[in-house]
């Protein structure tokens, strides 16, 4: 092999290596290394641009919760999210479970009467 190949080849390896191990090649940019290393800590950095009226919302609630940042605040709203996802998700697949049909109420719980159902939904909490 001619040393021009040796150097790719050796390159080569030198780059596998280090895609296994997470540590970047000499070669590689900062840029790209930084990207790269974004990708894979344990938290990341996420930016939001809020109007005015939104902020001193946000800044409301926080006082209201006793939340100390705007990252403890905006991590909290997204915890909620998530939630709430789940939820929507968790009641999608009950309905395919059920194929349109109403799920069965557990043993010795009574339906709701059209008057316990409009006082839930005008309950407000």
């Amino acid at each position: 092999m001619t040393s021009v190949r040796q150097d790719e080849a050796q390159e080569a390896l030198r780059r596998k290596a280090a895609s296994q191990t997470g540590l970047s090649t000499p070669k590689e940019s900062h840029s790209r290394r930084v990207r790269r290393e974004a990708d894979t800590p344990a938290s990341h950095i996420a930016q939001v641009r809020l109007q005015p009226d939104e902020m001193a919302d946000l800044r409301t609630v926080m006082r209201a919760l006793d939340l100390a940042t705007t990252s403890e605040a905006l991590r909290e709203g997204i915890r909620l999210l998530i939630r709430e996802a789940k939820e929507i998700a968790a009641t999608q697949q009950i309905n395919e479970f059920y194929g349109g049909r109403k799920a069965p109420l557990p043993d010795g719980v009574v339906p709701a009467t059209p008057d316990e159902l409009a006082a839930a939904d005008a309950e407000e909490w």
